[in-house]
């Protein structure tokens, strides 16, 4: 996981505001399950590095000013059905609310190449409903990085769990992995833009080594999960992070908003949980 307290840029702030709230929001709880982003960002193993220049700096120009290239599918991200199923929603076309509302933080504890199955999602607690955001904590994220570990060996969804989520009916999907779906079901394996061998062709046969089978037959298909819900307009957040443990178990208030960006495939986001210990806070009414 990415580390950015001994981070020699930028400089630590030397004075801090007293960070105004209102009354009523100070007895929230928010909660971070996004992870730190920035210099030095894991990457899906075909993406450039992000880069980050500094257009204008105090030191030159007593302001600071940043220039970011990068592709949207970085750090904890969305992913929309435009991104793999042709002739579906945009970021731009996606209703507001899809990226604020109720739902579970659930622990499904996973190690290398382990598969999410339905049995699996059926036994969690607490219990995903129908409408639920649905953040599924596999122990993941503790290993996020730049490494053969986090992007290769994680564990992941495959066609069964997306079936499942698409027919219980859940608003959104997000887990702590590198993907939507397993990677050995993704370019990571011998699938899409990785075909025949895959971007990681060590793998696939370390895995034919362990579990004496072909990858194929294993995981035949690409990206499963990925099309049974996003054809069905429930989006997706990839590598979610965090402090996520914190509230894994718990029935939480999600807000997850994306860039308002026109013809958009995905997006980084910030994903936040948010907790009313006293059960006080409501909505205003607009009047």
């Amino acid at each position: 996981m990415i580390d950015t307290s001994n981070y020699p840029f930028p400089p630590k702030a030397t004075t801090t505001p007293n960070w105004p709230m209102g009354p009523k929001e100070a007895g929230l709880e928010f909660v971070e399950l996004s992870h730190p982003w920035g210099l030095g960002q894991p990457c899906w193993p075909y993406f450039e590095d992000v880069k980050i220049e500094r257009l204008h700096s105090m030191s030159k120009s007593r302001v600071l000013t940043q220039r970011i290239t990068t592709v949207m599918h970085s750090g904890t991200h969305l992913d929309v059905p435009a991104h793999v199923v042709e002739g579906t929603p945009y970021l731009h076309e996606i209703p507001l609310q899809q990226f604020f509302g109720t739902g579970v933080v659930v622990s499904i504890p996973k190690g290398k190449w382990g598969v999410i199955t339905a049995d699996d999602l059926e036994k969690v607690t607490p219990k995903i409903e129908k409408g639920d955001i649905v953040m599924v904590n596999t122990g993941w994220h503790h290993h996020y990085a730049d490494s053969a570990q986090y992007y290769a060996y994680s564990p992941g969804f495959y066609k069964e769990a997306g079936e499942w989520f698409a027919a219980k009916g859940v608003k959104a999907v997000g887990t702590d992995t590198q993907a939507l779906d397993h990677p050995l079901a993704t370019a990571i394996g011998p699938h899409g833009p990785g075909a025949p061998n895959g971007l990681c062709p060590w793998a696939c046969e370390e895995y034919k080594q362990e579990k004496g089978r072909d990858v194929l037959q294993d995981f035949p298909e690409w990206e499963p999960c990925h099309r049974a819900i996003l054809s069905k307009g429930i989006v997706g957040f990839e590598n979610v992070g965090g402090d996520i443990d914190k509230v894994t178990g718990k029935r939480v208030t999600f807000a997850m908003f994306p860039w308002r960006w026109v013809g958009g495939d995905g997006c980084i986001v910030r994903i936040v949980a948010i907790t009313d210990p006293k059960g006080t806070y409501r909505i205003e009414s607009g009047k």
